[in-house]
């Protein structure tokens, strides 16, 4: 008689019946061939680690959409990784959101991280929905999980989000997407602890137990972690930007200090409780790497 194949658990199916964190790795899709080369080389470096999921980030454009979903359904097929498809409702009607998730359903992918998206003029930008498209993060939520069996991830706020910088409002948004059908969170890159604690007790007080994940960004360039700070909305504390500019002028020591504070960060946040760490790898392996060692 033949036999069923077993389904492999889910992300939230993971983080219900995990004895430890879980630990995941993000990717973007790369821009020409040397880029595709650099991820493929730090997709095979990673998976040694047996992280507990990827994910690939999306690029809402038409030919970057196209590359988001070539290259998280090559991840999904061509490695033993569990993949989860990332997927904004920013710029698009709802016709090409609804045609993005059938393609990853027909991949066989049943992970989709449903984010809102920043406004063409980024993420300080005022919000304007398409007009034929959907208001929000909440409304993709609906989407998606309306389109089949999906596991469903969404963005969280440790530091404020910078259209309202309302830490009640950001608390409400994520118990909003808890209720139309997300089964777990994965924040911005953040730089302080208890900034995830405070908007965990939020959530945990008006009686949400959605898990919250937080994202980690090893920091190996200044200039670049402060570009995505801007961008996040994310608070760059002093005492990191003084640590990094006291060995600014050596790009070892600034990627050794990187990865002493992100790992510091690590430590603080496993001990308050964290079900897991999604780290941000820029599509490079090492920093994550070294990471994952250090807290193994």
């Amino acid at each position: 008689m033949p036999t069923t194949p077993t389904r492999a658990a889910t992300i939230a199916e993971l983080l219900a019946e995990a004895d430890r964190p879980l630990y995941s790795f993000e990717f973007f899709p790369p821009k020409d061939a040397e880029g595709e080369q650099t991820l493929w080389r730090t997709v095979r470096e990673l998976e040694p680690l047996r992280p507990d999921f990827v994910s690939v980030t999306y690029g809402a454009s038409g030919s970057t959409r196209e590359r988001t979903v070539r290259v998280t359904e090559r991840v999904a097929r061509d490695t033993t990784l569990r993949t989860m498809a990332h997927l904004t409702c920013a710029s698009q009607p709802a016709a090409d959101l609804r045609r993005t998730i059938g393609a990853y359903a027909a991949s066989g992918l049943r992970h989709v991280l449903a984010v809102r998206g920043d406004p063409p003029g980024g993420p300080t930008a005022p919000w304007h929905p398409h007009p034929q498209g959907l208001a929000n993060a909440t409304e993709l939520v609906e989407l998606v999980a309306s389109l089949g069996d999906f596991c469903i991830g969404v963005a969280a706020f440790p530091d404020l989000h910078p259209d309202r910088r309302d830490a009640d409002l950001d608390a409400r948004v994520l118990i909003d997407k808890a209720r139309a059908g997300a089964s777990f969170a994965i924040t911005q890159l953040f730089f302080d602890a208890e900034a995830w604690v405070r908007l965990v007790d939020r959530v945990r007080s008006a009686g949400c137990d959605l898990p919250i994940i937080p994202g980690i960004q090893p920091v190996t360039n200044l200039g670049q972690v402060k570009r995505f700070a801007e961008l996040s909305g994310a608070e760059l504390p002093s005492r990191v930007v003084d640590r990094l500019n006291a060995v600014g002028d050596d790009p070892a020591q600034v990627r050794r200090v990187g990865v002493d504070i992100a790992t510091e960060l690590s430590e603080r946040l496993l001990e308050a409780g964290a079900p897991g760490l999604h780290f941000f790898t820029l599509n490079r392996s090492r920093a994550s790497r070294e990471i994952f060692a250090r807290l193994a």
